[in-house]
């Protein structure tokens, strides 16, 4: 059997570290694996390719932005993505997350469908189902028959990057996209919430659905004993204080973006002896509590791991998560997480080590907090085990090998 795999990136980022292993799981079962990949460094690997130029790609974005339609153009790359194909002839064909201005979704879709070849569609996040935005939050323009445009796209200048609402347009292009691909595809959504909404998806309704939740490397996220915390709090300074811990990609103090940064400086004030630390790209000038304190984007996955262990609690403040590897990746290292619902984290948690309160409600979740840090008592190792059978990446690959084996049939 040989698999093609697509994604935006390859090897980082929560998808690209995702497709990567199940790239090696793959090899590793005996199957032929290969990458396709459009956005980030050119790296040389056998069977891997990077289909677009970084140049091309910012090309298409400009295009996309001038136009309003951020999932078509992309000519020479989507040809260039087509040619490896016929290439490399593989039984199945994988996709992640495709977004990225590196290939033309609708045609890369018609293609497949029109050449029979037997597709996995991964959703790690909406833009497949809603044919425009990735978290689509309180809007649900994109659930009716007749899709988005129906009124102005609220959306429209955080998703498109857009003044011309071309909504209408991008939801009818993806809903005809996938019309008559209903043999020889499997959605494979990573949460039960994101599983839901794309069955009952005009564009994504009577296809045949499956929910495979992600994987976490419990080679690195693990739980790494007393000794290793304490020397890390030692480093930090920390010294007796609790530590709650938020890893973020964007970290700011606006109150509605999506990731909620503005929530966790509101709860620090709250609770000036508790240490926030934040590992994530954040904005430059922001006035902050002294008790936040701003790690940056940490790049050392095993430096990541080890923050998750020595923390007290993890935080998590996202509107909207369509699964939440922080969530997973924290369990997995022993620690609890406390946060806002935001769809998917509050499924995929672990019970008895999670608590989720309504979203915006932060005095809710400063009793949630506070619980967690002096009230609850937990063995971080059992944590760490419980996470590890519930994020098996041995599960998730060999779930993915059985979808490909029934395809390939």
């Amino acid at each position: 059997m040989k698999i093609l795999h697509l994604n935006c990136v390859y090897n980082t980022g929560s998808t690209g570290k995702i497709m990567y292993a199940i790239h090696k799981g793959f090899q590793a079962y005996g199957a032929e694996s290969v990458i396709c990949y459009g956005r980030g460094k050119k790296v040389k690997e056998q069977n891997v390719y990077k289909t677009c130029s970084e140049v091309y790609a910012k090309w298409n974005h400009l295009r996309a932005r001038m136009t309003g339609m951020i999932y078509g153009g992309c000519f020479f790359s989507t040809n260039k993505l087509i040619g490896i194909i016929k290439r490399e002839k593989p039984d199945v064909v994988h996709l992640h997350c495709i977004n990225g201005y590196f290939v033309n979704i609708y045609r890369l879709i018609r293609w497949l469908k029109h050449n029979k070849i037997p597709t996995i569609l991964t959703l790690h996040a909406e833009f497949m189902y809603t044919g425009g935005c990735s978290y689509s939050l309180t809007c649900s323009q994109w659930r009716t028959n007749g899709g988005c445009g129906s009124s102005k796209c609220p959306q429209l200048r955080i998703d498109v990057d857009s003044r011309v609402d071309r909504t209408k347009a991008m939801w009818r292009r993806m809903k005809k996209a996938f019309e008559g691909f209903d043999n020889g595809l499997v959605v494979a959504s990573v949460s039960p919430w994101l599983n839901e909404r794309a069955k009952n998806s005009p564009i994504l309704q009577g296809k045949e659905h499956r929910v495979v939740l992600n994987g976490v490397d419990t080679s690195v996220f693990y739980w790494r004993g007393e000794e290793s915390s304490n020397d890390l709090r030692q480093e930090l300074g920390v010294g007796t204080r609790k530590v709650v811990l938020h890893v973020t990609p964007n970290f700011n103090d606006l109150p509605n973006h999506i990731k909620g940064g503005y929530y966790v400086i509101e709860l620090a004030k709250k609770m000036p002896n508790v240490l926030f630390f934040v590992a994530g790209m954040a904005k430059t000038g922001m006035e902050l509590p002294s008790n936040v304190i701003l790690l940056g984007r940490i790049e050392e996955q095993d430096r990541l791991a080890r923050l998750y262990a020595m923390a007290d609690l993890t935080l998590l403040t996202s509107e909207k998560e369509t699964f939440s590897m922080v969530t997973a990746e924290s369990l997995c290292c022993g620690t609890p997480v406390a946060g806002f619902k935001a769809g998917a984290p509050e499924l995929i948690a672990i019970d008895e080590y999670s608590s989720f309160v309504e979203y915006a409600d932060i005095d809710m979740l400063q009793r949630k907090v506070e619980d967690y840090l002096y009230t609850f008592s937990f063995s971080k190792k059992e944590i760490s085990q419980a996470g590890e059978r519930t994020y098996s990446l041995k599960e998730m690959v060999r779930t993915y090998i059985e979808i490909a084996k029934e395809l390939a049939e």
